[in-house]
């Protein structure tokens, strides 16, 4: 087992590092490409050896790291169920992700920088998810904050790019610092970092320490995770490579936020504040973002407000103690999140990178083999019956339903409101850029396309299968096949059992909504109808449309409430603190003594008696000076 948790982490790692510094030159670039897809696989295959010979817990350490009087964090892995799920989604989805860029790069001229940061993502996150101490974990949770920084803003020499991975990278920093404290207070409180024996240990301190401990990781979470208030950075984060995109929304970035608080439950979960808290900010993210994907143009910009949204939905199915729910979410989302982007890609590459759904259409006649696994996606997505986004977003809302009570039944219904608009943006964007006719003024109708790399379309189909095909990983008891309810279940979940019959009815609505919203998206969007809806929302947008389309607009709130403060305080004090008294007394004092220095000159006139006489008088005054100190 040793070996193989090594090999999961030293994979990636050695192959970022490796390209890093031979790639390009001592490299060709077919083997830079093979380097990079082949640690990944080299690391998933590893996963499944841990798998194989899975039996019970593991804690396996590998060196000394951190050490200084009482305090110490080795390098030690933790292997359970729920970080050897994640462990294999990562490194699955994120080794199709890495063949797909194979083809999506392959005109780029910085490849070398790309796959090299690729596999230093993965191998950040494996280290997140396989930590047992929280040292380590914060290692990890630096490691894929930096290489999103650096993949958000690859194409760094347009502005707006390097501003985005600017943003990213400061927002989540806020976020951050709550994890850090709470490190370091959890060492002061309890005299270890481990996590295993942390979540042992909460019954030692009053509930109000842990509920402060539960709010400033849930502050962690919000930021890498971007979910309310923090997630202002994840729409803009779509400047990067559509495969970094993928590998962000789907494996890796911000699955680590609610991976925390999943891993921290035991110990957190004791809170109701800190759960109900963790619900909250799920339920408004969810809706959130659902609300703001409903009016957007960009596609990937959708597909972002989309992942904010069923982020959304995982931190409320944590918040209702279903870490089975939202872990199971969190597996099939990342197999129809990234077949999602990957499609999405094919699309913008199809295009010529265009980005506008508005200026596409006819797109399932040219690229038939981007139609169909997007639009298995899509139905995912969507919550339509049968398929795996329907049973795991269906566990986290019947979870919710069995916590009872007005306040949890509010976010129920709240959480079926996201769901039907949810059907409604994500059966929109496939009307509009598959369904009607090629614009009359792009190349594809003119027949003057270049066709796909057929390696970028060939990754799509697995995806396709597992989102389709996932809900019977955790199919409902009543159909008899729970596999990961007995496998992800862990102490201090606090997960209970719907009946059979309460469940088959939160089934049936749920279905009923899914419907509702595709049907409303078709009679809105479907048939002769598109072009007319398209015609009417091409114009700039106004109102409730123009709110939604700017994320509720909270990027001018911050503006206004920090970012101009900041800039009024920075330019008080650079002019006139700065430079209008500190500069400006320092030169004018020297200013002073050079003026003054000229009026000594002046009265010299190169006489020594007379320069004898005053360095005399000078000494005399110094004498006189220091005789009366001393007295």
């Amino acid at each position: 087992m040793k070996l193989y948790l090594e090999l999961i982490i030293l994979l990636p790692l050695l192959g970022g590092i490796v390209n890093l510094l031979l790639g390009g030159r001592l490299l060709p670039r077919r083997l830079t490409e093979l380097l990079a897809c082949a640690v990944i696989w080299g690391s998933f295959a590893a996963t499944l050896g841990a798998a194989a010979s899975y039996t019970a817990p593991v804690t396996v350490e590998l060196g000394s790291w951190l050490a200084a009087f009482d305090f110490k964090a080795p390098f030690t892995l933790y292997l359970d169920p729920l970080s050897l799920s994640l462990c294999l989604m990562i490194t699955f989805v994120c080794g199709l992700i890495h063949i797909y860029a194979v083809g999506y790069m392959k005109d780029d001229p910085s490849f070398v920088r790309f796959f090299a940061l690729l596999n230093l993502f993965v191998a950040a996150m494996l280290v997140l998810i396989l930590a047992e101490n929280l040292p380590l974990l914060y290692l990890g949770w630096e490691g894929v904050g930096f290489c999103s920084y650096a993949l958000i803003g690859f194409w760094y020499r347009k502005p707006e790019n390097a501003t985005a991975g600017r943003k990213a990278f400061i927002v989540t920093r806020i976020g951050d610092i709550g994890l850090g404290i709470a490190i370091v207070w959890m060492f002061q409180l309890f005299g270890s970092v481990s996590i295993t024996k942390l979540n042992s240990m909460g019954y030692l301190m009053p509930i109000g320490v842990i509920t402060a401990l539960g709010l400033l990781m849930l502050l962690a979470a919000m930021g890498k995770s971007a979910q309310v208030p923090l997630m202002v950075w994840l729409p803009d984060a779509m400047a990067g490579p559509t495969p970094v995109s993928a590998q962000i929304h789907a494996a890796t970035m911000v699955t680590a936020g609610v991976y925390l608080l999943m891993r921290m439950f035991p110990l957190i979960g004791v809170s109701p504040t800190v759960t109900a808290a963790i619900a909250i900010t799920g339920a408004l993210t969810a809706f959130y973002g659902a609300t703001c994907a409903l009016v957007q143009r960009d596609l990937k910009r959708i597909l972002a407000y989309s992942t904010i949204s069923q982020i959304g939905y995982m931190m409320l199915g944590v918040g209702a103690g279903a870490i089975t729910a939202s872990t199971f979410h969190l597996l099939e989302h990342a197999f129809f999140k990234a077949l999602l982007f990957l499609g999405a890609g094919c699309v913008i590459t199809a295009m010529h990178h265009e980005q506008d759904i508005f200026r596409m259409g006819g797109l399932r006649r040219t690229i038939p083999g981007t139609f169909w696994p997007f639009l298995a996606g899509a139905v995912c997505l969507a919550g339509v019956p049968l398929t795996g986004g329907f049973f795991s977003k269906d566990g986290i809302l019947g979870a919710v339903w069995l916590k009872g009570g007005g306040f949890y039944g509010t976010l129920y219904f709240v959480g079926l409101i996201t769901a039907f608009i949810t059907a409604v943006y994500a059966i929109r964007m496939v009307l509009i850029v598959f369904a009607g006719e090629v614009p009359l003024n792009h190349s594809l109708s003119k027949g003057e396309g270049k066709p796909l790399p057929r390696i970028m379309e060939w990754s799509l189909i697995p995806l396709a299968v597992l989102g389709v095909f996932g809900g019977l990983l955790n199919l409902p008891e009543y159909l008899g096949s729970g596999v990961l309810n007995s496998f992800l279940s862990q102490p201090g979940s606090h997960e209970g059992m719907l009946p059979h019959a309460t469940e088959l009815l939160l089934q049936g609505v749920a279905a009923v909504v899914a419907v509702a919203g595709i049907s409303t998206a078709w009679f809105r969007y479907g048939g002769d109808r598109r072009q007319q809806r398209l015609a009417l929302e091409s114009a700039p947008a106004r109102g409730i449309s123009a709110f939604l389309m700017e994320g509720w607009r909270v990027d001018a709130l911050y503006d206004f409430m920090f970012v101009r403060p900041y800039k009024w305080l920075s330019s008080i004090l650079w002019q006139w603190v700065d430079e209008g008294c500190i500069d400006d007394t320092l030169d004018r004092t020297a200013a002073l003594f050079g003026r003054f220095g000229h009026w000594i000159g002046a009265r010299g006139d190169g006489r020594v008696s007379r320069s004898l006489i005053g360095m005399a008088a000078g000494a005399a005054l110094m004498i006189g000076w220091l005789a009366w100190v001393m007295l």
